[in-house]
């Protein structure tokens, strides 16, 4: 670690704790030159990818959308709140850790119509039949037989 004092490129780790969350570690250092002390904190970077809309434009991952479009496909729907949190927490964490820096939104679309699947057949058509935009009642048939 580079001193910001001097700029030597060597430094020692003279203290290390963790936060209380152990989500944090703080590391003092002392400057193997200078001998002045400084703070360094490490954490992890957790980034969701960005998303990539059909018109090219990009902005930021927004977890409350995808919530808010299952809980409209699942309205009505025998499906409960912690259901609809687990399904949106295994989509947050497959972008995690797919590394991905951006997503299509028809990639992003995939990712919760395979969640709604799971959760709730009707609540999938729903949202597939809005989300797909079919051309013709034949492209809407043959989801229903899909399922």
């Amino acid at each position: 670690m580079k001193c910001p004092f001097c700029g030597h490129l060597e430094t020692q780790v003279v203290e290390t704790r963790e936060s209380d969350e152990n989500d944090v570690i703080r590391r003092r250092r002392r400057c193997g030159s200078c001998d002045q002390r400084f703070t360094t904190y490490e954490r992890a970077e957790v980034a969701l990818p960005q998303v990539v809309k059909k018109d090219g434009s990009r902005t930021e991952f927004d977890t409350t959308k995808i919530r808010a479009s299952m809980e409209l496909a699942l309205r009505k729907r025998p499906v409960s709140i912690e259901q609809i949190d687990s399904a949106v927490q295994r989509i947050e964490h497959k972008l995690l850790a797919s590394g991905m820096r951006e997503i299509a939104t028809a990639k992003l679309g995939e990712l919760v119509m395979r969640e709604l699947k799971k959760l709730d057949k009707v609540a999938y058509v729903r949202f597939a039949s809005v989300y797909r935009s079919f051309e013709d009642v034949d492209e809407f048939r043959q989801l229903i037989r899909d399922i």
